[in-house]
């Protein structure tokens, strides 16, 4: 029996266009054609003959031509869109600005100070009387105070005001970030074009721009965008699980199962397709607009359910598919995590992984700080003004008591402000948005914002060869044709008439009609290739021998060819059946030379005659030809054919019966250069630390010539260059299942990987990616066009896709797609990759530091002068400064090639480098002496008034304006030496070439001097004259020169400075605790952690007493340390022995550590000094 699903269906004759002479309405309904695409398989086969008799009579009805398609009509084409609908699902709503408002008033922090705000502002309208602060706390007021009670609405005032400028300048930022996505999004769309049927021309269309009645032709890795009927197919198949779940390829023809649904893969095959549903009509479209209403509803019903819950609302985000797609896998994620206690969790990247635990210890320090704050000013008021002073609490004294209370409050929750690291997600959001941006005029398409910064760290690249690494501009330049071999391409003369003829026939038939050469777009340029560049360059390679192949398509239409057996991973070849005009038929195949030629028994000679083909001279066209074609980087195919008798007919399903037995017509050697740039490119690759491996479906012999060429291996080196089946020879046991040992054997070693499959692949990424016999874990970058390469995408750290001969199957499954398919392109992702990760870091090395000094001032202060030398709104200010405007003026650095000199930093370094610790310890060191030198001797050195004890609502005074104004002004020049974190000594460098960065720092100068002079009492300062001015600059400026001495000093010296903040390995926090041991009580689990940390914390004090008591300083040491402890409250009800902030550590030598990093034990027993997460 014929498989007539590779024919076409004979319905239709060529007729006149139907669209002309027609007018008025179409017969055919949206909603009637929904109904057919509801139908499956013969059922609806035979619905369509019901109501249209055939499929002619259907394209008749929808006024187009199978063979012709659709006009280039644009008022019809408006008609059609208006009735039928546009191919386009509509996105979800984007939030509005007042929706991001309300959202960014939702924070915590936020929402405690607006409570502050209010309070003081309500107390502030409360006038006890003049002599109440007399009488309450003994302090008469002074006429400086004279209208500064009146005056106290401002603070509250102020601190909204501030408070909604942060709110505006977050919702600017979230508005800014969601349109950017939706950009990002829109760009994605825009790139992804389809085949289409236009006025009898195959021309390519932006998906939204496909409407019913067009004929589409598709082919092997294709996303069908619209719902259709088969017209013609060779050989399809289609994967339908996304609607279906079936995992199973569907065999798809038009005498059989002739519907195809949008959203669906083409597996196998090639065909043309007769768009019947587009848009929200298509049953994707159905789904999707179903989901979408049911999550509007239930977003409705279970708003107050999801805030109890906890549930934080979604943010859009560029996905791989439409928003509800994602919408259906995240309902689908959350009934599994109800139905599964221990779900896998998805391995966050190393840059956000690393900020998640960064963030939540920063927090839980600054939350501390704040708490001690509030408690030490509320007890110092306390004890002063009730012990000391002997008062007793009046009941008129009230209101003043509550205003200092307040006061209190505020600057406690304005230190955790400041502490809180808020800028954190916005300069990582600022420095990806930035980042791919600029990566697109790269040719980096960035799909998925992690790719980013992943890409930072990887070490390990497989890459393809064909179009990657090489031109993808193929020319055929040596041939062996009718046993003769020919170092250059053969004049037509010196081939048989009769040999070229069926050369000539063997290439075009077999060749997909798709495929074709076009004029050169400039005179004397050369022809364009449209299509499989293989397929051009044998068509080219007929030009050449003066042949037409225009000529042949006309002859033998693609209709009717019998069977086509299309080219996969798994054939690596490709066959074509037509029928002869005496009825018998005759195959084609083309495909991998050595594969090709083991199938042929004859022969033909130069006279045209047909030789037996014996396994010795097989073996001598190997190695006098391939071979030598191979081992100068071409590409070698074998073309064949095969006469097979009319009767009996053959049964086509049985491949390997039908292709055998053929006879060698020709081998022919395709040049393939490599890109001029890639060879610098592999350099950079490997100066940066990242081994290149190619894996190619070519042979072993071009293969290992082209990694030559582009500097993958090198004569002297170690590596290993293997084809498919020795790879899975050495990684395979006996029972032919992969073992990581086996395969940790291998690939460190291999650089080549010849006549491989998408499995193979797959195998050696997974195989990376598991291994453990390094320091760190493989980052592991994959290169892949075609359909099957699509779970070594996945699998991958970072996907990259072809943009030029990718298929949309492997776009679909990538992080980002290379829309010039060049490797150097990659190496720029790797560059903004690791500028990604620097920027971060440049970020975080100036937010701690402020962090750092502003906290210890304002605890300090607080529990010394009762009072915070920095005032809320000015906290407020410089958490402005150093959230939103660092965050763009150091995520905005353009990357520059030092990045590509140093080796990836790896999953288990610590986020905080040393050198970064020593930095950010070194300027805070410098800015609390400048800080606490103006808070205690200011008035002194500037013969001012001190301000420190001012009364509540006193008047702005020169000493704290002063004090503000020179901390600011450190912090912007300290934001100039954050630009450098590897220790570099030129901090300046470049910092022309980021107008962005300049701006920033000018603009804030600018209102730093506006807020001094012209701030008054909502911002606490008072104007400064032009010496006080200089003196603040100088200050400023002390911090450049301070730079330079840090840089002095090596890092390799402070090896107590080695930061396990951020570190990821071996860092189990309580949530992850709870996940592994979700069965087992948590108070049980804590009395056993507290009791093994007591005995472990007494050991360690055991061994450091003894080693210290030797020491002459031990007794002064001693009583420093009993000090301190007596000062900090306890913060837990765990049993600890505690030091306060400083606490012997074990080493030989006597040192102290900082507070927060002390001994915990992990689930190995193991000590380790690791962040506390008690606090």
């Amino acid at each position: 029996m014929v498989d007539l699903g590779n024919s076409a269906v004979d319905f239709y004759p060529k007729q006149e266009h139907p669209e002309n002479g027609r007018s008025g309405e179409f017969v055919c309904t949206p909603q009637e054609l929904c109904c057919l695409m509801e139908i499956r398989g013969p059922e609806a086969l035979q619905k369509i003959r019901e109501l249209y008799g055939d499929i002619g009579s259907l394209c008749r009805r929808l006024r187009t031509s199978a063979m012709e398609g659709l006009s280039d009509n644009p008022a019809e084409f408006e008609r059609r869109v208006r009735f039928y609908g546009i191919n386009l699902i509509p996105p979800k709503k984007p939030k509005t600005f007042l929706q991001l408002i309300w959202e960014a008033l939702q924070d915590v922090t936020l929402i405690i100070l607006e409570v502050a705000a209010v309070v003081s502002l309500a107390l502030s309208f409360y006038q006890p009387g003049r002599d109440m602060d007399d009488v309450c706390l003994g302090e008469p007021s002074s006429p400086d105070e004279e209208g500064g009670g009146e005056a106290g609405w401002i603070e509250g005032v102020a601190i909204l005001l501030s408070v909604l400028c942060v709110v505006l300048v977050t919702a600017f930022n979230d508005w800014s970030k969601e349109r950017q996505f939706r950009g990002l999004q829109n760009r994605i769309e825009q790139e992804q074009q389809f085949s289409v049927v236009r006025h009898g021309q195959v021309v390519q269309i932006p998906v939204a721009d496909i409407t019913v009645g067009d004929v589409a032709q598709i082919k092997y890795g294709d996303l069908l965008p619209a719902d259709g009927i088969l017209i013609q197919g060779n050989d399809l198949k289609i994967d339908e699980s996304a609607l279906t779940g079936e995992s199973d390829h569907v065999r798809k023809s038009a005498d059989k199962d002739p519907v195809l649904l949008s959203g669906t893969h083409v597996m196998e095959g090639s065909g043309r397709m007769l768009v019947i549903a587009v848009g929200i009509h298509s049953q994707t479209g159905i789904i999707l607009a179903l989901l979408g209403a049911g999550v509007e509803e239930e977003e409705k019903k279970g708003k107050k359910a999801k805030k109890q819950d906890g549930a934080s609302s979604r943010e859009i985000k560029p996905l791989k598919s439409p928003e509800a797609v994602e919408e259906v896998e995240a309902v689908e994620a959350d009934e599994r995590k109800k139905k599964k206690p221990h779900p896998p969790r998805k391995e966050k990247s190393v840059l956000q992984g690393k900020l998640t635990k960064l963030a939540v210890q920063i927090g839980k320090a600054g939350l501390m700080m704040s708490a001690i704050t509030v408690i030490i000013l509320i007890l110092s008021f306390t004890i002063q003004t009730f012990w000391v002073d002997g008062r007793t609490w009046l009941s008129d004294c009230t209101a003043v008591y509550i205003q200092y209370l307040v006061k209190f409050f505020i600057i406690g929750v304005t230190v955790l402000v400041v502490a809180v690291p808020e800028g954190l997600p916005l300069a990582v959001t600022i420095s990806l948005a930035y980042s791919v941006k600029k990566m697109m005029k790269d040719n980096n398409l960035v799909r998925h914002l992690d790719a980013c910064e992943t890409m930072g760290n990887a070490t390990a690249i497989c890459s393809d060869k064909t179009g990657t690494l090489t031109t993808n501009r193929m020319t055929v330049v040596q041939a062996f044709v009718g046993n003769v071999f020919y170092k250059e391409v053969p004049e037509p003369g010196k081939i048989r008439n009769e040999t070229l003829q069926l050369l000539t026939y063997a290439i075009v038939v077999n060749c997909a009609y798709t495929s074709k050469l076009l004029p050169p777009d400039v005179k004397g340029g050369l022809m364009r290739q449209i299509g499989n560049k293989t397929e051009c360059a044998l068509l080219d390679f007929l030009k050449m021998l003066q042949k037409d192949y225009q000529e042949i398509r006309q002859e033998i239409p693609e209709e009717q060819l019998y069977k086509v057996y299309t080219f996969n991973s798994g054939r690596k070849s490709m066959s074509t059946v037509i029928r002869m005009p005496d009825g018998h038929f005759r195959l084609f195949c083309k495909g991998a030379s050595e594969i090709v030629l083991k199938l042929c028994v004859t022969i033909l000679d130069a006279e045209g005659e047909l030789s037996t083909f014996t396994p010795q001279h097989q073996e001598e066209v190997m190695k006098s030809t391939i071979e030598l074609m191979a081992s100068h980087g071409l590409r070698t195919i074998c073309i064949a054919y095969r006469d097979i008798p009319a009767d009996p007919e053959p049964n086509w399903d049985n491949e390997s019966e039908v292709i055998s037995k053929l006879t060698c017509l020709c081998v022919v050697g395709i040049e393939d250069p490599v890109r001029p740039e890639v060879p610098d490119a592999i350099l950079k690759c490997q100066q940066a630390g990242i081994t290149v491996r190619m894996v190619t479906g070519d042979n072993i012999s071009t293969a290992r010539a082209i990694a030559s060429k582009c500097g993958i291996i090198q004569p002297g080196d170690d590596f290993l260059c293997l084809e498919g089946k020795e790879f899975n020879a050495l990684i395979r046991d006996e029972n032919g299942e992969i073992e990581q040992e086996r395969l940790d054997k291998v690939w460190p070693r291999l650089r080549v990987l010849a006549r491989s499959s998408p499995t193979d692949k797959h195998t050696l990424v997974k195989g990376i990616i598991d291994s453990t016999i390094g320091e760190q874990r493989q980052v592991v970058a994959v290169t892949g066009d075609g359909t099957n390469d699509g779970p070594a995408l996945k699998k991958a750290d970072v996907g990259f896709a072809m943009g030029i001969a990718g298929t949309d199957v492997a776009k679909e499954a990538s992080d980002i797609i290379i829309t010039d398919d060049n490797f150097s392109s990659i190496v720029k992702a790797v560059m903004w990759g690791r500028n990604v990760y620097d920027s971060i870091s440049k970020f975080l090395q100036f937010q701690l530091t402020v962090n750092v000094v502003a906290v210890i001032v304002a605890f300090t202060g607080a529990c010394i002068t009762q009072d915070s030398p920095l005032k809320a709104v000015q906290m407020l200010w410089v958490n402005l400064i150093m959230d939103s405007f660092a965050s763009l003026a150091l995520a905005t650095e353009p990357p520059t090639d030092a990045l590509l000199r140093r080796r990836p930093y790896g999953r288990q370094k610590p986020l905080i480098s040393r050198t970064m610790m020593k930095n950010i310890l070194g300027h805070g060191v410098y800015q609390l002496i400048i800080i606490f030198s103006l808070l205690f001797a200011g008035e002194v050195l500037f013969g001012i008034d001190s301000g420190r004890n001012a009364p509540l609502h006193s008047p702005p005074s020169e000493h704290y304006t002063i004090i503000f104004n020179s901390f600011v002004l450190m912090q912007l020049c300290n934001e100039i030496n954050a630009r450098k974190i590897h220790g570099e000594r030129n901090v300046f460098e470049g910092i022309h070439t980021n107008l962005i960065f300049c701006s920033i720092v000018i603009g804030t100068f600018a209102s730093q001097v506006l807020i001094v002079q012209f701030g008054g009492k909502p911002f606490n300062c008072t104007p400064l004259n032009i010496e006080q001015w200089l003196w603040c600059l100088m200050l400023g400026i002390g911090e450049l020169l301070w730079g330079q001495v840090i840089a002095l000093i090596p890092a390799s010296r402070f090896t107590f400075l080695e930061a396990r903040l951020g570190r990821q390995k071996d860092d189990l926090d309580d949530e992850e605790l709870a996940e592994d041991e979700e069965e087992i009580d948590h108070a049980e689990r804590e009395l056993r952690r507290g009791q093994i940390l007591w005995f472990r914390g007494l050991n360690r004090i055991q061994t450091q007493v003894r080693q210290t008591r030797k020491c002459p300083w031990f007794p002064f040491l001693h009583r420093v340390l009993l000090a301190f402890a007596l000062l900090r409250p306890r913060v837990d009800l765990r049993p600890r022995v505690d030091f306060g902030f400083f606490r012997p550590r074990i080493d030989l030598r006597p040192r102290v550590d900082f507070g927060f990093l002390r001994p915990r034990v992990d689930v190995n027993l193991r000590n380790k000094y690791v962040p506390d997460r008690s606090l």
